[in-house]
């Protein structure tokens, strides 16, 4: 998603690279703009059709896609085209069929769509896909075989029954833990795992991934006695009587998180498969490891890993874990490739999570701290000072800087420090704030002037937003994930699943930007509603520009990787409440299908 004057320049500089095949065309190509530019780019590929088609007429590898929907994602308003061909991973024409026919070559594969829509592959702006090589080892309580966990009661009985099955003194580990979805709308305490498992470590994982409940067995292997004060930037409160209530978020997690059982590289390398497959069923081409601790850096960088790896992954090394040992290795530089792996950034994060009441604002929570204290705004995870040495350390060594900002006081720290690094547009150094999710308006100027690639979190408005209503007046709700403010500003955004705190599902992801509806049926924003071809961009164009892949990946035009998820129906003319229904039919990539239903 480039700005119309780069758009015009690149379509005219790609045009004559493509017909002479030097790469001096790309770097030097004519300064001129508007309809003339494009005028010129259309004959030179016309030319370049003719001239390159008896030599390309001889290629039987080509595949030309056809009989179908076609979208390309490539402009600002939707366009379409008959015909696309691909040979050895890349496309190398888009336009109509009698052409693609001639650039295909009469031995060529023919792929009838039979009135499927064929676009772009998806990408992923933001997920934890080292978290699915974790979530296997444990009770998912996402899994619809559990059968219901709404209450307190009926999950305790869940995480016994799965207990049963674990050694005694071993590890009961429960994942997407949601205490807002329980009838008595409270958490799990310490005494209540005690009560049906006191003789193993039982630890409830909050589906925010930035909390956790823990019963005695676990908080004794943590080392985390009664008594003890939480750490800068940690929750961790205790009864009446001194006792810790088994609530840890934020910092206070870390003593856990040091112990809890990981899975071995053996483990990982045979759930690698399935948990790529997970994201190649919802169209995605392009995965990214939102927060790359150093153990899953090793892994996934492996050769072992690598030669697994059927989609892209990007990795974002956590910069609070690590760091020093992945700027010291010569290996480990800014943009580096491991086979389908790229080192993409650096991600920080400066607070928590606005459904576990930790993100840090401006304002009070309604309902007070996770324990209940009055007045509460959270708190940031570090400080102005750390973040921005540590921020200034990677940024001086050129790696992009992600940041985890979700109330609008964090996203305020992200701008000082950003400024503080002397950051502008102009520098092209697209720093990206992962869900922005709370900003206040005043923070899109802010965003425009130093270049900030905001990744927003529609599927907020549906799994969230009624939790937040009660903390937070509706004018600020109605503002999370702002789209059509920041597109109206001149921002590039995306939008993410952050999974596994919300499940893979790209036209889940769709629907939630269009009809910002929550779980009881309540619009958050109308005024931030996006249209189908704008959730579609979100999905392509505006993450692959967030990471420098604009020109590899997110759109169908000749050059780039033939990357392509097929569904069985248009989402340009599919009805809003109609969505979630549109289903994938396979995943392409550079050519070969990684994944088709059935």
């Amino acid at each position: 998603m480039m700005r119309p004057f780069r758009a015009k320049e690149r379509a005219l500089q790609g045009a004559i690279a493509a017909c002479i095949g030097r790469s001096a065309a790309r770097k030097s190509g004519p300064k001129r703009t508007g309809g003339a530019t494009m005028r010129i780019a259309g004959w030179l590929a016309a030319a370049c059709l003719v001239l390159t088609a008896p030599a390309t007429a001889k290629d039987a590898s080509a595949t030309l896609w056809r009989g179908g929907t076609i979208i390309t994602m490539d402009g600002e308003t939707p366009a379409t085209a008959e015909a696309v061909v691909e040979r050895d991973g890349k496309i190398v024409f888009v336009g109509p069929e009698l052409g693609a026919r001639e650039a295909a070559g009469k031995d060529a594969r023919t792929r009838d769509l039979n009135g499927a829509t064929l676009l772009p592959g998806f990408v992923d702006a933001h997920s934890h896909f080292a978290i699915g090589l974790q979530t296997a080892g444990g009770l998912d309580l996402a899994d619809p075989a559990i059968g219901d966990t709404a209450s307190v009661s009926k999950l305790l009985a869940a995480v016994k029954a799965y207990g049963a099955k674990v050694p005694k003194g071993g590890w009961v580990v429960v994942w997407r833990y949601d205490d807002a979805q329980l009838a008595e709308r409270r958490h799990v305490t310490r005494a209540e795992l005690d009560g049906i498992m006191p003789d193993r470590k039982v630890v409830l994982l909050h589906i925010s991934l930035h909390g956790l409940v823990a019963n005695s067995a676990a908080l004794k292997a943590a080392k985390l006695r009664d008594g003890m004060k939480p750490p800068a930037g940690g929750v961790m409160p205790s009864d009446e009587k001194g006792r810790l209530t088994g609530l840890l978020f934020e910092k206070a997690m870390l003593p856990m998180s040091a112990v809890l059982p990981q899975p071995s590289n053996e483990a990982r390398l045979a759930a690698l498969d399935g948990v790529q497959m997970r994201y190649a069923r919802e169209g995605f081409t392009w995965a990214q490891d939102g927060a790359t601790n150093p153990v899953d850096l090793a892994f996934l960088t492996s050769p072992a890993a690598q030669a697994m790896l059927k989609i892209d992954l990007a990795l974002l090394p956590f910069a609070m874990t690590g760091i020093d040992a992945v700027l010291e290795n010569p290996a480990m530089t800014p943009g580096a490739r491991f086979g389908r792996v790229k080192l993409q950034g650096i991600k920080f994060t400066l607070d928590g999570s606005p459904q576990a009441r930790t993100a840090f604002f401006t304002r009070d929570y309604a309902l007070g701290s996770p324990d209940g204290q009055h007045p509460w705004h959270g708190q940031p995870v570090t400080s102005d000072a750390a973040f921005q040495a540590l921020a200034r350390k990677v940024h001086e060594r050129g790696w992009q800087i992600f940041v985890h900002a979700n109330g609008d006081a964090a996203i305020d720290m992200a701008i000082r420090g950003f400024d503080a690094l002397g950051i502008k547009a102009a520098d092209n150094r697209r720093p990206v704030v992962i869900h922005s999710q709370f900003m206040r308006p005043d923070q899109i100027p802010a965003y425009v002037r130093i270049g900030v690639g905001p990744t927003y979190f529609s599927n907020h408005t549906f799994y969230f937003a009624d939790t937040h209503r009660r903390n937070f007046p509706d004018e600020v709700v109605d503002f999370i994930s702002p789209f059509t403010a920041s597109r109206a500003a001149g921002l590039i955004p995306s939008n993410h699943s952050d999974y596994p705190v919300t499940p893979l599902d790209t036209r889940a992801q769709m629907w939630s930007a269009m009809a910002r509806t929550s779980r009881s049926g309540v619009v958050s924003g109308d005024g931030q509603r996006e249209n189908a071809f704008q959730a579609l961009q979100a999905l392509t164009t505006g993450p692959a520009w967030q990471v420098f892949e604009e020109d590899r990946r997110g759109r169908i035009k000749a050059g780039l990787l033939a990357d392509f998820v097929v569904l069985d129906r248009n989402p340009l003319t599919t009805p809003v409440d109609q969505i979630r229904a549109i289903k994938v039919l396979e995943t392409v990539k550079e050519g070969e299908t990684v994944w088709r239903a059935n």
